[in-house]
């Protein structure tokens, strides 16, 4: 048995308490049985209140019949004694009394035994109450819920490096949270001390990644990619992953939070091709995100009276879309459409003619642009609120 610091099983549960941090019993039994797998001695871990919390010796036998005894040693002031043929221990977290560990035996070596299993206990209980620490430090800043000289003291307290350069993630998956997906990222991208992966929702999973590469925008596309690929050979399938940009201290955490859920919400409307979407690929789209409805109807009602620019047949609206990819290059968009470049401009005379625009002209070409996009963007939030 290592006498060392306890490693933080990464998918474990945990508990709260009143007053602070509690292993869950999954984790307590988990380390009873192995316990006993080595020093071949039964052991029981009972909580504040009595009850059985962990125990290798199962509901029916000898060492859960201890737990009258068991109360009585909690008022006692003595922190190991034996009582009825087995050795009891109390163990604390930060001076509180939070479990008793029984064990199935008395005499030196079960005594030997019970002290390093209380040892181990109390490890596993400093271990976990600091992850739990960070773990709600790192949520309160993003959700921006700390004074800025509570930032820097806590993260201080916590060995968090305030000037790290960093960048959040957040992953959406098409099975939500059902699928356990904190869970199965945590041992794979959470498994040093410096990126943290949290969630402060049911929907979507959090990544808070410390970047140490030259090329930092490389470095976070390649992470996200990796986040994707990992995902669907794990068998997770419609996943999104958005970010945010790159922040220097960590008071800024919060920002880059705030992109990136804004690059999911905008990336589902303007790029829903795409699974991964970076905030500074959004271009005029988070723009047009932040505008009201009721502006984005008067808009389209003034450019066009009372029709909508995606009332065109589909030739129009494809001869559209290439003539903006290819930067309003007339021959090189007849090209790629594979028509004569007499056809498109006759296209573009008769667009023009139902709209008053000139596509060809670079403001009514943004004009028109800018107006297909606010029209995707309305029917994107009237589909919610049916």
């Amino acid at each position: 048995m290592q006498s060392g610091a306890t490693a933080v099983p990464q998918n474990a549960l945990i508990q709260y308490g009143g007053d602070g941090v509690m292993i869950s019993n999954q984790i307590l039994q988990s380390t009873l049985e192995g316990l006993k797998g080595i020093a071949r001695v039964e052991l029981c871990v009972a909580d504040m209140d009595g009850n059985v919390a962990a125990s290798t010796s199962g509901p029916t036998k000898s060492l859960d019949s201890c737990l009258p005894a068991v109360r009585a040693f909690i008022d006692s002031p003595a922190d190991s004694q034996e009582v009825q043929g087995n050795q009891f221990f109390k163990i604390y977290d930060d001076q509180q009394l939070e479990y008793i560990l029984v064990v199935g035996g008395t005499g030196e070596n079960f005594y030997m035994v019970g002290k390093m299993a209380a040892f181990q206990v109390q490890n596993l209980l400093v271990a976990y109450k600091e992850r739990f620490d960070k773990d709600n430090f790192i949520k309160n800043l993003l959700l921006d819920n700390l004074l800025l000289v509570d930032i820097y003291s806590r993260a201080k307290k916590l060995h968090i490096p305030a000037d790290a350069d960093r960048v959040v993630l957040i992953i959406e998956s098409g099975g939500g949270r059902d699928n356990n997906i904190l869970e199965q990222m945590r041992p794979v991208f959470g498994n040093n001390n410096r990126d943290f992966i949290t969630a402060v929702d049911e929907n979507n999973v959090i990544v808070v990644k410390e970047l140490t590469g030259p090329d930092q925008a490389k470095e976070t596309e390649d992470y996200a990619a990796g986040i994707l690929e990992w995902l669907e050979a794990e068998g997770v399938t419609d996943n999104r992953v958005s970010y945010g940009t790159i922040v220097r201290e960590i008071k800024e955490v919060s920002r880059s939070y705030k992109e990136a859920k804004m690059a999911l919400d905008v990336g589902k409307i303007f790029f829903d091709e795409r699974a991964v979407i970076a905030y500074s690929e959004l271009g005029i789209g988070r723009l047009i995100y932040q505008l009201p409805i009721p502006l984005c109807k008067m808009f389209i009602r003034e450019i066009f009276g009372g029709k909508s620019p995606d009332d065109f047949d589909e030739e129009t609206l494809t001869t559209i879309g290439k003539f903006f990819e290819n930067s309003l290059n007339v021959s090189e968009t007849s090209r790629q459409l594979f028509i004569h470049r007499n056809t498109l401009v006759y296209r573009l005379d008769k667009l023009q003619k139902s709209t008053g625009l000139d596509l060809r002209v670079f403001e009514d070409a943004i004009t028109f642009k800018i107006a297909l996009m606010v029209v995707k963007y309305m029917k994107y939030m009237e589909s919610f609120e049916y």
